[in-house]
This record gives C-alpha cells, structure tokens and sequence, in this order.
C-alpha cells in the first residue's frame, strides 16, 4: 500500500529519511515545555490529554491523510485509513508522556507521509501548537522562532537605526526618521528611497527582506545607500546601530490644551508621556487648561507600561489587580506618584478598538474619578497574556489572568463605557452633550449595571454594551466633545460625576 502511494508516474520517489534519535528528543523537548507550561498557567483548568490530542490532529494540516484519534485507553494514528502508529494513552496529568507520545507519532508520520517528511521542524510544531490553542481562546497563540524573534523587537527594541519605511511602486521610501538615533545623526530625511544596504540592492526586495537586512546587533555597523529626489543624487551614509524602541507617543499643544496620543504600550511608552506632560507644563507657561489623552484605535501592549501612564495622573488608590490559577498572575497595582497634570481636568478618548492596557489606564482614570471618557465602548480585551519562550526559540503567548477595575468589575468581554458616548453622529455638539448629561439617572444606573454584572453573565453583558455600541472612531468629533468639556469647567464636572464609583462589582 505505501509502495502504491510512493509511485508517481512510473518513478519511485525514495521515502523520506527517519529521524535520529536525537532529533525526536529534540522535539519532545519543545512539546514538554509547552505543555507543561500550558496546563501550570492557563487562566483555566485544562486536561492534558485534551489538548495533546488536539496537537496530534494538527498534523493534519501538513498532510489531511493522516488521522490521529483516541480509541478506549490508546491513542491510534492512521494514514489514508492504515494503522500506522498505536499506543497506550499517558496519564491525564503526564504533560511530559503526552510529549513523548506526541514526538515519537511526529517521527512515524515524517516516515509514512511525504508532506510532513519535507516539513520543517517549525512548521512540525505550528501544527502541533496551533491545535493544541486552538480551543482555549484567540489571545493564546504560537509564534515560531522567526515571528517570536520580531514580537520580542517590538516589545523590548532593537539594533536598528531608527527609521519607518514602506513600499512604493516596489521601492523602499522613508516615511519617519526617529529623532536622536544614527538616521537622525546621519542627515537621512523623509522620502529617501533606500537602494542599498551593505552590497545588496534591496529595491523591489519585500518589505521584511529589507527589516532584516536594516536590523543587526547593536553597535554592529550597516552600511546604506539613498537616492535623494529632491537633490538628484545618492547619499551614503555608515552608521552604528543602536537599541532602538519605536516611540508610541505624539503631544501638541493648542489653546492651552495637551494632546497626547498614544498608538500602543512599549516599554518606553509611560516614559515618553511623562516627558510630554512635564515638557507641556514648561511651554505653556503656567496656561495649561487641560489634558486630552488619545487611546482610540490603540490595541495595548505591556501590562506594566499601562500602570505606569495611569500613575502619571494619580496620586493614590488602586490602579488595577489581575486574577488567575497561577500563584505568579496575581497582581494588585497601586498608584504611588504624583499628578503630573497638578489636577488639570483630563479627558480620555476611546473607541471599538481600544484594547488591553488602554482600557487598564481608560478604566483607573475613569475609577478613581480623575478624567472623563468621551467615545465609544472599548474593545472588552480584559485578559493578561504571559509569553513563554520554548527551547526552539518560539513563543507561546497564554492567557492567565484576568484584568479587574478598580470598582471591581471584570473587564473582558464588556469593556470601559465613556461618560460620553458618540456612537452617533449628532450636529450639534454642545447640545449631545447636555442631553446626555440630562439623562444622568438613567447613565449612572447604567453604569451601576456595567460594574456590577458579572463576567459570566455574558448576555447581560452584550445587551449593556448597546448603550454605548462600540466603533472606530476616525473623525475629530471625539476631540471637539473633549475641547467643549474642557471649556466649561461645570459640565466637565457634572460629566465626571456620571460614573462616579457608588456599587462594587460581584466577585
């Protein structure tokens, strides 16, 4: 039967190599640490044999002939229907007999198929990972090594030097030079299309090409070649490459008004608010009405960096607290700093895409009765992902906490509610916001309701974020509701008064 298989056209096409004993090891080794780490973390219970056997059916991503399924106390592989592999199935609390089993089937089916005998080794384990996720929730997730190795980049930074750039008819053209870095020093500008870099030509290369060959260690140096339009020439320049961590933060000042907007949380992220905040107070010159805060459309990042922006504005109280299984996932925040608005009214714009630290610092804000929200219901990503790092270099990013407001209610699945919603698209401005705060019983009850329904009731849940119908808000009619609060010292006061923190959520 597999000599039939292995016959193409009249030729026969040698199986593919076993592996060696130390390449199953190898690969035992990875799944052990993901298992074990998986079923020690995760935000719930989870059994082991489950979700092994779900990686064992992800081999069938790589080749749909072959079929792993579990029959009484043994676990039976199969290839176009032929028994190729059987065992006896590990414990329900062995994650390291379930590796075993899990490699020793692997190295089996790379001799018996000949799709998964040219796979890689990575995409080996994409496969098994990604079916043994695929039932716990979105946010829990494997990256192999290459794409864990830009996660990593984007988290912590890089050796780099300091630029943005994207496509443009094939070729790579700066869009943003990074101040104080080795583009700055080196006189790169906005539209300079790279042409080389060290002796490659990198034009019509794909955009990840030209990343890795801009990217190295740091202090290592990279030679890059530029044509200049403006000027007709090209432009060399050799620079060193420093650790490099993309800023996240743009300020402005108009009116005496501070806008801040922050795209996500890296860990430079609280550090570069502050330096606005202290640089705004130094430039208006003691005419600083107020802070606008902008988080709409940023999808989170570091957990400790959102503590850290909510410290900014607070002086004391909770902050947030995560909840989970693992002893280490349990965390409470407290602020301990100073103002560093010295109590300038602070309003906070959210929308739909709002997520993760954005609603930690939406939430602490609005809690703690510092800032009021203008916008629409956030995102409702209320869980923590803690990143586990495998012995191949990949990652397993899993859930194993839940975020908690400080009045206490979960906020995955429902969200932070903005005192003011613009879901719609009123005309008149000022006259929404009046209306809305002429309602303030029926909002203050809905806001009762928001913290005090718990995260297992999920159709309750659903029905309050009607109230507020979460949106991506791309207009500036958020920003003209936030100059008109800012405007009036008591309608920023009655709004701020809409979610004042009166009821405790169920625990």
């Amino acid at each position: 039967m597999l000599a039939a298989v292995l016959l193409i056209a009249g030729c026969a096409v040698a199986p593919p190599k076993p592996e060696r004993a130390a390449d199953t090891m190898r690969h035992e080794e990875v799944f052990a640490a993901g298992f074990n780490s998986i079923v020690e973390k995760y935000i719930d219970p989870v059994a082991i044999d489950d979700i092994a056997l779900g990686g064992l059916q992800g081999f069938a991503s790589i080749d749909p002939a072959l079929r792993v399924r579990r029959a009484g106390g043994r676990v039976i592989m199969e290839y176009d229907g032929d028994r190729i592999a059987e065992a006896p199935a590990p414990a329900t609390d062995a994650p390291r007999g379930w590796a075993k089993l899990t490699a020793s089937f692997s190295s089996t089916a790379r001799h018996s198929s000949s799709l998964m005998g040219k796979a890689s080794d990575e995409k080996i384990y994409e496969a098994v990972f990604d079916g043994v996720l695929s039932d716990l929730d979105v946010f829990s997730r494997y990256a192999g090594a290459e794409e864990a190795r830009r996660n990593r980049a984007r988290r912590e930074g890089f050796g780099g030097i300091g630029i943005r750039f994207k496509l443009k008819n094939g070729d790579p053209v700066i869009t943003e030079v990074m101040p104080e870095t080795p583009a700055a020093r080196a006189g790169l500008k906005v539209g300079d299309v790279i042409v080389r870099v060290g002796e490659t030509n990198v034009r019509k290369f794909k955009l990840k090409q030209i990343v890795a060959k801009l990217r190295g260690p740091t202090h290592s140096k990279v030679h890059v070649r530029l044509y200049r339009a403006t000027e007709d020439r090209h432009v060399e320049a050799v620079m060193e490459r420093l650790h490099i961590v993309p800023p996240t933060v743009k300020a402005s000042i108009e009116a005496g008004v501070l806008y801040i907007k922050v795209s996500s949380f890296n860990q430079a992220t609280a550090r570069g608010v502050a330096a606005e905040l202290e640089k705004a107070k130094t430039d208006a010159a003691g005419t600083l009405r107020g802070v606008v805060l902008d988080l709409r459309g940023n999808p989170g990042g570091l957990l400790k960096q959102s503590v850290k922006m909510a410290d900014l504005l607070l002086t004391h109280g909770h902050i947030v607290s995560t909840r989970g299984r693992h002893p280490d996932s349990l965390h409470h925040y407290e602020a301990g700093g100073r103002d560093l608005a010295d109590g300038k009214p602070v309003v906070v714009l959210v929308d739909g895409k709002s997520a993760s630290a954005s609603e930690i610092v939406a939430a602490a804000l609005q809690d703690r009765e510092r800032a009021v929200l203008i916008g629409t219901s956030s995102f409702g990503k209320g869980t923590v992902q803690t990143v586990i790092r495998l012995p191949n270099n990949g990652e397993i990013t899993l859930t194993w906490s839940r975020l908690m407001a400080p009045s206490g209610y979960a906020l995955h699945g429902i969200g932070v509610r903005p005192e003011i919603c613009t879901s719609g698209t009123p005309k008149n401005l000022k006259a929404e916001v009046r209306k809305i705060l002429a309602a303030r019983l029926q909002t203050k009850k809905t806001f009762a309701s928001w913290r005090s329904t718990s995260f297992r009731e999920k159709s309750a849940r659903k029905e309050l974020r009607k109230t507020c119908p979460s949106a991506r808000h791309k207009t500036d009619l958020d920003l003209q509701m936030a100059r008109i609060l800012l405007d009036d010292e008591q309608l920023f006061s009655q709004a701020l008064d809409l979610s004042s923190t009166t009821v405790q959520a169920r625990k």
